[in-house]
């Protein structure tokens, strides 16, 4: 099932290292099935704060989002990010084509006792 590798980084300054780590992080998807789906988008913010930008990467499962974070190739371009960019990263799977939301209510409904 599709995962994703969610980013909200917060730039403070542009430099070089910030802009090794855009110039080389594609590279690392590669071997993981990685691809962009945002980057470098406006973001619109429609309910509550949203300062800086979000970076979606689609990834064939999450086991292979995993081994993309993990892998030397891309460990090694952290730093260039990390040093100089707040950010949060996450890993969340996906959901089936098939997926209903009235079901999880359903269950969610259930265990509530509602």
């Amino acid at each position: 099932m599709t995962a994703y590798a969610i980013a909200h980084i917060r730039p403070e300054t542009m430099n070089e290292d910030v802009l090794r780590y855009i110039e080389e992080i594609q590279a690392t998807f590669g071997p993981f099935g990685g691809r962009f789906l945002v980057h470098g988008q406006e973001v619109e913010v429609l309910e509550g704060s949203w300062p800086g930008t979000v970076v979606v990467v689609g990834f064939p499962a999450v086991e292979r989002a995993r081994a993309w974070y993990a892998s030397p190739a891309y460990q090694a371009l952290v730093p260039l990010r990390a040093d100089h960019m707040a950010g949060d990263i996450i890993l969340v799977g996906g959901v089936p084509a098939d997926y209903d939301a009235t079901e999880t209510a359903a269950t969610l409904r259930a265990a509530a006792g509602l």
